[in-house]
């Protein structure tokens, strides 16, 4: 049973070049897109896509509702109607997509940086070409949660003259031993000669095995973005969530504070 509320399109098996596995896209539109045909909307992209609005193919039968709080919102005026994209994972090739290195006993191919190039130079311009989006960094975001967390930190602040605003949920900093703190660190000067992003950080305080330790690491990130030139409360918000474990139902209870940051109206 699908549990979708709002005005949906798919688009089954996308191809890309630079992976080996198709997969499906789902894309939320705003309530008036129909009915203003002359308007244009900024853009969210997000990974795992089948956990984000749709209960039948979510993980564990539990999605992160971003499409009855996007709904919520938008009636409210809290936040800019938006469009947003779901980008399905492909199952066992998830952990290749999502991370940047291999990372240990090679239980990565690493392929972040062609999931970047397949967003990049597929996905985002098929978007563009088939809705009404508006581009530039102010109108186009990313987000994700664990490991999709971490893709989003590393294709967000690898290209911040494309992403400005980023959604970073519970990301697994601790992957191939930090090694995403290292990579901010090298990309401090590319970062430097743009506009910071907005950034949406948080973390649960009761996820995973080792629970303290990915609370220690997400405030490592938190104070290497602010030394990196980030202000906590003006374009970095970060936020612990007491008590909430790893799932997504802890991400469905935070994603309306996230929607407000990145596409708020005040």
């Amino acid at each position: 049973m699908h549990t979708l509320t709002g005005n949906f399109r798919y688009h089954h098996n996308f191809h890309s070049q630079y992976l080996p596995d198709d997969r499906d896209v789902i894309v939320y539109l705003p309530p008036d897109y129909d009915s203003a045909p002359g308007r244009h909307y900024p853009v969210l992209y997000l990974h795992d896509g089948q956990n984000i609005f749709d209960s039948a193919t979510a993980f564990g039968g539990s999605e992160w509702r971003a499409d009855e709080a996007a709904e919520a919102l938008i009636h409210e005026g809290a936040i800019r109607p938006l469009i947003m994209v779901g980008i399905y994972n492909t199952g066992s090739s998830r952990i290749h997509e999502y991370t940047p290195t291999s990372g240990p006993y090679g239980t990565s191919d690493g392929k972040g940086c062609l999931y970047a190039c397949m967003i990049l130079e597929e996905l985002m311009p098929f978007i563009e070409r088939h809705y009404r989006v508006l581009k530039g960094p102010a109108n186009t975001g990313m987000a994700g949660s664990s490991l999709g967390g971490l893709v989003t930190l590393y294709i967000g602040l690898s290209h911040p003259e494309v992403f400005g605003r980023l959604g970073v949920l519970s990301p697994s900093i601790w992957w191939d031993h930090g090694v995403i703190l290292e990579i901010l660190q090298d990309l401090a000067p590319r970062l430097a000669a743009h506009q910071k992003a907005r950034i949406w950080l948080d973390m649960g305080t009761e996820e995973g095995a080792r629970p303290r330790r990915m609370v220690r690491d997400a405030r490592m990130l938190r104070d290497l973005l602010m030394k990196r030139g980030w202000t906590l409360d003006l374009n970095l918000i970060y936020f612990e969530d007491e008590g909430a474990g790893h799932n997504e139902g802890a991400w469905a209870r935070r994603m309306p504070l996230l929607l407000r940051f990145l596409f708020g109206t005040s």
